[in-house]
């Protein structure tokens, strides 16, 4: 079959949605499929294009098998709400112009956020009559109006519904990536025969042989006995990260910061890393450490090093989403110390299966929980073994197996 994937983002970029819509294709493109991927230039997390990048319109490249066409979008230097339209709305019209010369597909799949990329594949589905699946990656409107981005109330609101109820009606199928987000489609009216479930997933041959622990530590020369704290991915408003540094000033003023060394690592890059730089700076925090995203060497020695994984959510951000990364935290055999609350998807989840220590987004309860998991080392080794267990569900071959099966019957 031959197959369009649409979406912001792919490969070179490692955090994010990018490794799962590259994953897809190169999953497709390796079974035999002819696989094209419209796409932007590599921005994310940093939101900033590469120097060649820059005035680019359009350029089309080769991934192994896949064909790959950019097209130009706006990045802002600082992404408020306004400006995100802009950089979503350019992304859409020039994508939409460069999809309409392309050989016609048997079905296309459209990777939400960008929500308005919806309208767009009905409109190029109706010329091309060609179905497409609108695969949500993020409830956009709910989650911008949960964390106070958007105004409820309002022609702007009424605009993101209306956009959201036109794409779920005209796809040929919607695909979520939680049980908790196939269940907001149903009380949103999607049929159920309509709905797939499409979830993220874990690479397991990738912890097949894992680093021996303590040369992540020995490069970044930290002691053996520290307690690592560590999160990797992207620094964004929706993590609600800054309450992991108001955890770790709280740990170091403490009558606890006079015991063990517990170091709290954040990994990565997003539009809040300044911020979360000079708050670093501001309070002296000297067991807060803001690292850079790692190699996939490097990255696989921290993870060997970490002694729990933080997952961290602001409130109201993950009622239906499951972050990638929590998937990627058990499939390496870690636990997880999960940072929301009591609404989201994955401690609804962690209540059934405890995989990991939930906390509340509070720095008290933070503190609360690290100092209780230190004291608890073998209730942590049963949650990252319980977690490993569970998470095989979501291999990236039974994943990328099962969705292509119901592509093959949509066509």
């Amino acid at each position: 079959m031959r197959v369009i994937v649409w979406g912001i983002n792919y490969a070179p970029e490692v955090t994010g949605i990018a490794p799962f819509n590259t994953a897809l294709c190169r999953y497709l493109s390796e079974a035999g499929h002819s696989v094209g991927m419209v796409t932007t230039f590599p921005y994310y997390p940093e939101w900033k294009k590469r120097a060649g990048d820059e005035g680019v319109v359009f350029r089309d490249e080769i991934d192994g098998k896949v064909a790959i066409h950019r097209c130009w979008h706006f990045v802002p230097e600082k992404p408020g709400a306004l400006k995100r339209v802009a950089h979503e709305a350019s992304f859409v019209i020039t994508s939409f112009f460069r999809f309409l010369f392309l050989k016609r597909p048997d079905v296309f799949v459209v990777v939400s956020p960008p929500l308005l990329l919806g309208a767009a594949a009905w409109v190029l589905s109706v010329f091309k009559r060609v179905p497409f699946v609108f695969h949500v990656q993020d409830l956009q409107p709910d989650a911008a109006f949960s964390l106070g981005m958007v105004n409820k109330a309002g022609v702007f609101s009424e605009v993101l519904y209306g956009l959201e109820r036109l794409a779920y009606r005209k796809a040929a199928r919607l695909s979520g990536i939680s049980a908790g987000m196939l269940d907001a489609f149903k009380r949103k009216g999607v049929p159920e025969k309509k709905l797939l479930f499409f979830p993220n997933s874990a690479e397991f041959s990738r912890w097949v042989q894992r680093p021996p622990r303590g040369v992540f530590r020995g490069r970044m020369g930290w002691g053996k006995d520290d307690f690592l704290i560590v999160y990797s991915g992207n620094l964004g408003v929706k993590q609600g990260l800054s309450i992991l540094l108001e955890s770790a000033a709280l740990w170091e003023k403490s009558e606890m910061g006079a015991g063990r060394v517990v170091r709290w690592v954040l990994c990565g890059d997003g539009a809040l890393r300044g911020e979360l730089e000079q708050k670093i700076r501001l309070e002296q925090l000297s067991f807060a450490h803001l690292i850079p995203l790692q190699s996939e060497e490097g990255f696989a020695e921290m993870m060997a090093d970490a002694d729990i994984c933080a997952v961290s959510e602001r409130p109201g951000a993950g009622a239906s989403f499951l972050p990638s990364k929590l998937l990627t935290c058990l499939a390496c055999g870690r636990p997880a110390l999960l940072v929301a609350d009591e609404k989201s998807e994955m401690v609804r989840l962690n209540r059934e299966k405890k995989f990991g220590v939930h906390a509340e987004p509070s720095p008290r309860y933070i503190v609360s929980a690290v100092r209780e998991i230190i004291s608890a080392s073998t209730e942590l080794a049963a949650c990252a073994k319980r977690g490993e267990e569970w998470v095989r569900q979501f291999d990236q071959k039974l994943v990328l197996d099962n969705f292509a099966s119901e592509l093959k019957k949509l066509i």
